[in-house]
């Protein structure tokens, strides 16, 4: 017989089942209704449902077939009306026959009989009185070889002998070397040691300082932070989580089971599905909801329990591990992200048993899509997927409340984060200082020169005309006295008489600008002399330029000597020109020196 795609829904009255039976005929449909069994038959399939809550047939029922899309539509009334019948959605534990119960192979449970509580029975288990009369036996220190044998893993520690088997893909699917032989202590050790050894300070501080990206994931809003039901409200649970058709597929192709698992196998359980949700919830942040390649190894390599099939006694342990692989493992390794992580695992474990499921279906896809981590879907997801769907609201409940209260510091991660991050920020604050007073030093040196440029520059340019005028004048002069066998020397010696009248004593640019002959001072008084009467006859015909000259020269005086004091200012070194403007000044000069040395 072929079990038929189903889906169920309620309203107030009536409990509402969509099957689809394509390719059958309407005159071959079959319906028993009775209490909280449902069966129907339509060849070649066949349904039976356990239900949560009793319907009746009372004559309301009422069908409806869709030939086109072979779809069976049934109305079944409410034995209560008002009624809630809660889990819907856990298809996997609808398709269990009441009252039959199956454990691990070659294990049954007989003892639950045909009770309606028999789903409940493991967590009843916890109000159940010890019995202080247990047989009790001699301790008997087991060998090494008996130990190695006796090592278990997976789902509530219940399987044993998987890996030896599968050698070749072990080290893709776990970094435990030896799973067979390898206690739980040992694992553990292991596990922390490897954490050690690939904890990076280079790649923790690029992704604390370059945080750019981080940021825009940790600002991205899953589908679990949409509004969840109130406590007050858990009887919607289901109605705030859709399933897909391929998960609701996936859901109906599990074999339902329950688990015989005491109080310790359960607490690791619940704890082990925290270290699962939290490696998931940092997969779908960090890829913002889009799986990819690397998604089966990021979930597994997050969560201990997946990668060092690691067994934890507390949700702090919990806590502590995942931190320590989120800065360890991943791309982005920020605390930050360690605990956003947290918070959404809160978030979905308070939706309720509906949220978790579609969490573990998704997982689930994931490893089933990926070779060999499909391995893991055998040894815990596919079990996790199952047992979910059976537990009660109350203890989910309880989980989230006491995540919410726990709490992640960077210290308990032993990591030494807080020294590493201190003496970073030193070292970057050193290096801005240094940055700064480089940028001031180098932004100073050309405000300088540029104040300082534009004054001179100004100065100059007036300076450079009048220099040039300057020396061409006095270079036609020179030469003309030079013709005439003037003596250079002796007037340098006594011509500054006339220049200290006009002007402060300045070096005289005659010397510089002027290439005159240098002559010894026993020079013959004859050329003295008739250097005198040239430049007698000169400056004879020049008289009447002399006194417009020197009307001239006091405007421009004042204009030159503004510029010369700016440019002295500066610090810069200027060749000062003569405040004599006119060349015939300068003749007036010679020819006063060459009279002194002729009366001397």
């Amino acid at each position: 017989m072929i079990t038929p795609a189903f889906d169920l829904s309620q309203d107030p009255e009536f409990l509402i089942l969509s099957i689809r039976v394509p390719y059958t005929r309407t005159s071959e449909f079959d319906l028993y209704i009775d209490g909280t069994d449902f069966k129907f038959f339509a060849k070649p399939y066949f349904l039976r449902l356990s239900l949560p809550g009793r319907i009746v047939e009372d004559g309301r029922e009422k069908a409806k077939f869709d030939i086109d899309k072979g779809l069976v539509t049934l109305r079944v009334p409410k034995e209560t009306s008002g009624e809630h019948f809660e889990g819907l959605q856990m298809l996997t534990s609808l398709l269990a026959p009441k009252g039959s119960r199956s454990a691990k192979p070659l294990i049954e449970d007989l003892s639950a009989g045909g009770g309606e509580g028999a789903g409940d029975d493991d967590e009843d288990e916890d109000e159940e009185d010890f019995d202080w009369q247990v047989e009790q036996e001699v301790y008997k220190e087991s060998s090494e070889e008996e130990l190695g044998v006796l090592q278990k893993y997976g789902f509530g520690n219940q399987r044993c002998g998987v890996f030896a088997r599968l050698q070749e893909e072990l080290s893709d699917v776990t970094d435990v070397k030896n799973p067979e032989g390898t206690t739980a202590a040992e694992r553990r050790q292991g596990r922390l040691h490897a954490e050690e050894s690939a904890f990076s300070p280079d790649h923790y501080l690029a992704d604390l300082f370059e945080d750019d990206e981080i940021k825009g994931l940790l600002k991205f809003r899953p589908w679990w932070e949409k509004p969840s039901p109130s406590t007050e409200q858990e009887e919607e649970e289901v109605a705030a989580v859709s399933f897909t058709d391929d998960e609701k597929e996936q859901l109906r192709k599990f074999t339902n089971r329950s688990y015989l698992l005491d109080k310790t196998s359960r607490h690791q359980v619940w704890l082990g599905l925290v270290d699962v949700l939290l490696a998931y919830c940092y997969e779908a942040r960090s890829t913002e909801g889009e799986h990819n390649v690397e998604s089966p190894w990021t979930i597994r390599k997050l969560s201990g329990t997946l990668c060092w099939l690691e067994t934890y006694s507390s949700l702090q342990d919990v806590l502590v591990s995942f931190g320590r692989r989120v800065l360890c493992y991943p791309l982005y390794r920020h605390f930050a992200m360690a605990s956003a992580a947290v918070r959404d695992t809160t978030t979905i474990l308070q939706s309720g048993r509906a949220g978790v499921l579609r969490c573990l279906l998704d997982i689930h896809r994931v490893f089933r899509e990926n070779d060999p981590a499909y391995i893991l879907n055998d040894l815990y997801i596919t079990d996790y997927c199952v047992w979910i769907q059976r537990v009660k609201s109350k203890k989910m409940s309880a989980l989230a409340v006491t995540l919410q209260k726990a709490s992640l510091r960077k210290k308990d991660l032993e990591l030494e984060l807080e020294e590493l991050e201190e003496a970073a920020t030193m070292v970057a604050d050193e290096e801005e200082e240094e940055d700064e007073e480089e940028g001031a030093a180098s932004d100073c040196a050309p405000i300088s020169h540029s104040d300082s440029g534009g004054a001179s520059s100004d100065s100059s340019s007036s300076d450079s005309s009048d220099e040039s005028e300057e020396s061409e004048a006095e270079g036609q002069s020179c030469t003309e006295s030079n013709v005439g066998g003037g003596g250079g020397g002796g007037g340098r010696r006594g011509g500054g008489g006339r220049a200290s009248k006009d002007s402060p004593p300045q070096p005289q640019p005659v010397s510089a600008a002027s290439h005159i002959p240098q002559e010894p001072t026993s020079t013959p008084s004859s050329a003295s002399q008739g250097s005198s009467l040239l430049i007698q006859e000169l400056g004879e015909r020049v008289a009447e330029e002399l006194r417009i000259s020197q009307d001239s020269r006091a405007n421009s005086g004042a204009v030159k000597a503004d510029a010369t004091s700016g440019s002295r200012s500066t610090g810069e070194t200027l060749l000062e020109p003569s405040p004599r403007r006119n060349p015939l000044l300068i003749v007036g000069a010679l020819e006063d020196r060459d009279e002194s040395d002729f009366v001397g």
